[in-house]
C-alpha cells in the first residue's frame, strides 16, 4: 500500500471508529492483526482507546502487544478499568511483567482487583485518564500542563496527591483564575470526599446528591487516587418521582 493510500484508509478508519466504535471493532477484529496495525497505526492514541475498549479482549490484547511499549502502556492505562483488566489477563507473562514496569504500582493493582467489580460498583465505571498533581506544584505548572492538552481533555478538576500519590484534596480548574500563578497547589486546593472502586452505584449516587460535586476522586485502600468518576457516568437511576408514579 502506497502512503497516499494508506493515508487515506487512515483517515476513513478513524472516521469509522468515531462515528460507529461497536461496529468498526467488529470489523476491525475480524481483520489480521498487521492489516489492523497498518489502519490506526498513525492515529490519535484516544481514537486507539475508543477502538480498543470495543474490540473482543483476545483481539484487543494482539493488537495493544504490538504497539511500542510506551504507547501501549499509554493506551492500556486509558482503557476502561474492566477491559484492561481482561487485556492483562490475555498477555503472556513475560508481556504482563514488562508493560507493568512502566505502569503506576497503584493501576496495576487496579487491574489485579478489577474481576472483582461487578457491573454495579464503582470500578466498572471509573476512568483512569485524570490530571494529578502535587501538593508542592505552583499554579503556574499546573496551568501549563492543562494548556497542553486538547480542549476536549481538560478536566474539570485535577486531583491532588503527595509525593506517593496518597490523595490530599482537588483543586477545580475553573477556580485556577482566582489565585497567583506563584500559588502553591497544597495552600488552594479543596477537601474531597472520595469514593473506592468497590463501592455500589447506589452508595456513589448518594454521596454525589450529598456534595453536590459532578466529579469525585476514587481512591484504593491506601488511599492512593486511582481514577475519577463523573455523575455523569452514573446510569439514571430507576426510582421514580411522585409525578411519574401519578403518570404511569
Amino acid at each position: 500500500m502506497n502512503n497516499p493510500m494508506q493515508t487515506l484508509a487512515s483517515v476513513v478508519t478513524e472516521k469509522f471508529i468515531l462515528a460507529c466504535p461497536l461496529k468498526a471493532a467488529s470489523a476491525l477484529g475480524s481483520l489480521a492483526t498487521h492489516e489492523v496495525l497498518l489502519l490506526i497505526g498513525s492515529l490519535k492514541a484516544q481514537v486507539i482507546i475508543t477502538l480498543l475498549n470495543h474490540m473482543n479482549a483476545p483481539k484487543a490484547a494482539a493488537v495493544l502487544r504490538r504497539l511500542p511499549l510506551r504507547q501501549a502502556s499509554y493506551v492500556l492505562a486509558r482503557l476502561n478499568v474492566p477491559q484492561a483488566a481482561k487485556l492483562m489477563k490475555e498477555f503472556s507473562a513475560p508481556y504482563r511483567e514488562r508493560i507493568s514496569g512502566v505502569l503506576e504500582p497503584a493501576f496495576v493493582q487496579l487491574l489485579q482487583g478489577a474481576s472483582s467489580y461487578g457491573p454495579e460498583c464503582v470500578g466498572s465505571l471509573m476512568q483512569t485518564d485524570f490530571v494529578a498533581v502535587r501538593t508542592d506544584a505552583k499554579l503556574s505548572h499546573v496551568i501549563e500542563r492543562l494548556k497542553n492538552l486538547p480542549r476536549k481533555k481538560i478536566p474539570a478538576l485535577c486531583v491532588v496527591t503527595d509525593k506517593d500519590g496518597v490523595l490530599k484534596g482537588v483543586i477545580r480548574c475553573v477556580e485556577l483564575a482566582f489565585y497567583a500563578p506563584d500559588c502553591v497547589v497544597g495552600s488552594v486546593m479543596s477537601a474531597s470526599i472520595s469514593l473506592h472502586p468497590e463501592d455500589t452505584l447506589i452508595k456513589a449516587r448518594e454521596v454525589f446528591e450529598q456534595t453536590q460535586a459532578e466529579v469525585l476522586p476514587v481512591v484504593n485502600e491506601r488511599q492512593v487516587s486511582v481514577g475519577i468518576v463523573a455523575r455523569a457516568f452514573l446510569p439514571a437511576s430507576e426510582k421514580k418521582s411522585f409525578w411519574q408514579k401519578l403518570t404511569d
